[in-house]
C-alpha cells in the first residue's frame, strides 16, 4: 500500500500540529545532496517544533543552511516569550547545528539531553553551559504544565546520543530521524519510496536498535508521529511501523527481483535485459537498475526492497567492474541480508567477475544464491539463452 501524503497542506497544518504543538522547521528544496552523498530529488525538511505551556520547550533545531528563517519561525511562535528547555533528541549538525546559536539568544534556557549529549555538544561548539544541563535518562519526565515529557534512549538510531520524547497528554511521539523522509513538505510523492531510501541509506545498518526502539515505542499510546525529517504522520501509523518492523529485520518488503548490472560497453546490458524479458514472460515484478548510471542509493534501496537480487557484471582488471564492487560495499555496509542471488558475468578472455561477486556476498547473513551462473563471452549470443533461461527458472522457482 503506498501512501501519498499531500505536503502543501501538511505544512499548513505542522504549523500547529495542535493548539499547543507548533512546527516551526524549514524546508530546503535547494539542497543537492544530503550528507553530502544522497541525492536530493525534491529537497529535505528540517523538523522543529515548539511545546507550548506554562514551560516552552523547543525540539530541536535545524540545519544551519536554514538558521536564519528557523530563527523567525521560532520568534513567530514565542511571541515575546522565552523558552524553558531546548530538548537535544540528535547531535548530527543537521538537527543540533543552531544549539549555540539559540543558547546564547536565550540564555535563561536549559538544554536537556542524556549522558551521551554533553560530551557532542562540546565537541561541536565552543559554549559553555555548565549550570544550564539537564540530563535525562530511561523513562524520566519533565513536566512543562499540562505536557509532560517522557524520555526514551535510541541509541545507534543512528548515532549513540539519540533519543526519542513522548509527549504523553497528546500522544505525540517526537521520533528524531526514525520514520523521517527525505523529500521537502512542498513536493507530493508517496512516503514509502524516499522514506526507504532515506532509512536503508541512513539507518539501515542498525536494525537491531531500530528493533529494540519499536519495542519500546509498542508499549506507548501513540497519536501522533513527529520526525525530524518529512511529514507529521497522524494516520495509518500501523503501516509506518510495520514497514519499519520490515526493514529493520531486513525482511523483503515485495516480492520482485532486481537485477542490477555493470556494463562497460552495452553486452553484459544485454545479457541483464535478456534475462528481464525472461522473468517478466513469467510474471514476476522485475527491476532494472544500471550501476553505471543510476542514482546508487536508490539502487541499495531497491535491493532491500525486493525478495531477490541479480547482479550482471563485466570483468575488469582480473575482478568486478568498479561500480559493481561499490555497490556491493555499500550493500555490506548497510548490513544487506536473506536474499536469493543471482549472477551473471561476462568476460572476453578470463571471466571473474561471478566468483568475485559471490565472495563479495559470502560474508553477507543467509544469502541463498542460484546453482545457475551465466557467463558471456564477449557478447550476448543465441547460445546463451538457454542458460539465462535456466537462471530465471531457478529465479522464479522461490
Amino acid at each position: 500500500m503506498l501512501i501519498t501524503v499531500k505536503y502543501a497542506e501538511t505544512r499548513r497544518r505542522q504549523m500547529k500540529i495542535t493548539d499547543t504543538i507548533k512546527y516551526v522547521g524549514v524546508n530546503d528544496e535547494t539542497i543537492d545532496l544530503f550528507e553530502g552523498q544522497y541525492r536530493m530529488l525534491h529537497g529535505v525538511s528540517y523538523n522543529s517544533y515548539v511545546i507550548l505551556d506554562e514551560k516552552i520547550a523547543i525540539m530541536d533545531t535545524v540545519d544551519r543552511r536554514a538558521t536564519e528563517e528557523w530563527l523567525s519561525n521560532l520568534e513567530r511562535v514565542l511571541e515575546g516569550r522565552t523558552p524553558d528547555y531546548l530538548i537535544v533528541s540528535h547531535m548530527e549538525p543537521d538537527h543540533a547545528a543552531n544549539i549555540q546559536r539559540v543558547a546564547e539568544k536565550y540564555p535563561e534556557m536549559k538544554l536537556v539531553g542524556n549522558a551521551k549529549t554533553f560530551p557532542m555538544i562540546a565537541q561541536f561548539f565552543d559554549l559553555n553551559i555548565e549550570g544550564r544541563e539537564v540530563i535525562v535518562k530511561e523513562g524520566d519526565t519533565l513536566s512543562l504544565g499540562r505536557h509532560t515529557l517522557q524520555f526514551f534512549m535510541a541509541p545507534m538510531v543512528h548515532w549513540p546520543e539519540v533519543m526519542v520524547t513522548y509527549e504523553q497528554s497528546e500522544k505525540v511521539l517526537f521520533s528524531a530521524d526514525g520514520f523521517g523522509k527525505f523529500g521537502s513538505l512542498s513536493a507530493e510523492e508517496p512516503w514509502e519510496d524516499e522514506a526507504r531510501r532515506y532509512f536503508i541509506n541512513i539507518v539501515g545498518k542498525y536494525g537491531a536498535p531500530v528493533q529494540a526502539l519499536l519495542k519500546k515505542a509498542a508499549a506507548l499510546d501513540v497519536a501522533m508521529i513527529c520526525p525530524l525529517h518529512g511529514p507529521v504522520l497522524t494516520e495509518n501509523l500501523g503501516h509506518y511501523i510495520g514497514l519499519y518492523d520490515t526493514w529493520s529485520s531486513y525482511r523483503p518488503e515485495e516480492k520482485g527481483v532486481l537485477i542490477a548490472y555493470a556494463s562497460i560497453y552495452g553486452n553484459t546490458r544485454k545479457a541483464a535485459e535478456a534475462l528481464a524479458d525472461e522473468l517478466t514472460r513469467a510474471g514476476q515484478q522485475v527491476c532494472v537498475m544500471d550501476l553505471c548510471r543510476c542514482d546508487l542509493a536508490q539502487a541499495v534501496s531497491d535491493a532491500f526492497r525486493y525478495d531477490r537480487l541479480v547482479l550482471a557484471c563485466a570483468t575488469y582488471d582480473g575482478g568486478m567492474y568498479l561500480p559493481m564492487e561499490d555497490y556491493l560495499n555499500h550493500l555490506k555496509a548497510k548490513n544487506f541480508q536473506k536474499r536469493k542471488i543471482g549472477l551473471m558475468e561476462n568476460g572476453s578472455w578470463a571471466p571473474m567477475a561471478a566468483k568475485k561477486m559471490k565472495e563479495a556476498l559470502e560474508g553477507m547473513k543467509e544469502m541463498i544464491f542460484c546453482d545457475t551462473v551465466v557467463t558471456i563471452r564477449s557478447a550476448m549470443k543465441e547460445n546463451d539463452l538457454p542458460q539465462i533461461q535456466k537462471l530465471a527458472e531457478e529465479l522464479c522457482a522461490g
